[in-house]
């Protein structure tokens, strides 16, 4: 063959690759890339959370031979602050990633403020993130009933707290409305129903501890909160819009047609908007295609299957590589993209809030931080977003 002949053709062969190259999917998978350790926080040792870890640590293991390091933060300050600090890749927490992004109940104080969270996944399982866990002996039907009964207030857990008032809004009532008994911690709301101090405590509808109640002569009850409702709905969302209508099945005493309540993202897996994007790409991937290998291990593991997962109701914008992924596997929406969009500019406005507040604020602790939380909520209200700022 002729060299210029030879020539031509191999410049027409390169030329035509390169017209496919350009025409290819955007789609076009790409291969994931971890390090040899990857850190996550959680809840306890013990939760569903945890245990979800290390079912999903599994599998890093077994196929990429990645280590997943799990650290048990004891409550929302120590799993975020992991976090924000480098020792954590990622943490699967729950409310308090939406509180932190908010700058409100723990995150309000000078050393936090509003944090760039970014999401990656939410678990929203057959049970329930939080509701209502009555004695059956103390005759609540619906949450109308709890008008004067007596509800745990956990000292120290704001989360819990704020979830209740938002919970018992659905029936147009507050904490004046009902007699707050004060307990020192989580299993200390069980066993306050267990003694008769109290007739109700707020927790998942699988907790473990609830099956003490189920067991106990007092029995176990829990009261609906019909989604039929709207404006009871909306009441409960204007308060905590990252909790959705949800039809519980799994939890003792919860029949096969399940149980009407709300419910939020938990374990729900979060970044920072400065987490390595093909970290996060890689994670979220993994955890998707090998969703049939871990479901089963850890009790709640269901509730990360792609078809749960609620981007356009969600309150938190996520990150780049996790979008990146949905879009590749063509399950991201206009409609999430326009949440998406709206949760950055919410941000964006709570961020510019804190930057204002902070050159003038006051040094006292109590001072500087009602002081954020009133600059914070007239901030959101001139952009016309929810201010979230009842009760807080």
């Amino acid at each position: 063959m002729a060299p210029m002949k030879f020539i031509a053709r191999f410049v027409a062969l390169l030329s035509f690759l390169s017209c496919w190259l350009i025409f290819l999917p955007a789609s076009v998978a790409q291969e994931v890339s971890f390090p040899k350790t990857i850190a996550w926080s959680a809840y306890p040792t013990g939760t569903g959370g945890y245990s979800q870890a290390v079912a999903i640590g599994n599998i890093l293991q077994r196929q990429y031979s990645t280590n997943l390091r799990v650290i048990p933060g004891r409550n929302d300050v120590s799993r975020l602050a992991t976090l924000r600090a480098g020792r954590v890749h990622f943490s699967a927490g729950g409310s308090e990633s939406v509180y932190a992004q908010e700058g409100i109940l723990n995150f309000a104080s000078k050393i936090w403020g509003p944090q760039p969270v970014r999401a990656m996944l939410s678990n929203y399982s057959d049970a329930c993130s939080f509701t209502f866990a009555t004695a059956a002996d103390a005759n609540i039907m619906s949450i109308a009933d709890m008008r004067g009964k007596r509800m745990t207030f956990v000292q120290g857990a704001p989360s819990l707290n704020n979830a209740t008032a938002a919970l018992l809004s659905y029936a147009n009532l507050t904490w004046d409305d009902v007699v707050p008994v004060e307990v020192g911690g989580y299993n200390a709301s069980i066993d306050a129903v267990l003694n008769g101090r109290a007739d109700a405590a707020g927790g998942a509808c699988n907790s473990p501890p609830f099956l003490r109640i189920e067991a106990s002569p007092r029995g176990l009850r829990w009261p609906e909160l019909p989604h039929a409702d709207a404006e009871a709905v909306a009441r409960v969302r204007a308060r905590l819009p990252w909790y959705v209508p949800h039809v519980a099945i799994e939890g003792p005493t919860i029949n096969a047609e399940g149980i009407e309540v709300f419910s939020s993202a938990y374990p729900f897996l979060v970044a920072l908007d400065s987490s390595d994007e093909t970290l996060v790409y890689s994670m979220v991937k993994v955890m998707l295609e090998h969703f049939d290998e871990f479901k089963g291990n850890a009790p709640g593991a269901n509730g990360w299957a792609i078809d749960r997962q609620k981007f356009d109701q969600a309150f938190v914008p996520y990150h780049p590589g996790a979008i990146r992924y949905f879009k590749e596997i063509g399950i991201w929406s206009e409609a999430a993209e326009r949440t998406h969009q709206a949760n950055l500019q919410r941000q964006q406005v709570l961020q510019d809030a804190w930057d204002a507040y902070l050159p003038g604020a006051p040094e006292d602790y109590d001072a500087f931080e009602q002081g954020w939380l009133r600059a914070r909520e007239s901030s959101l209200a001139a952009a016309g977003l929810i201010t979230l700022g009842e009760g807080l």
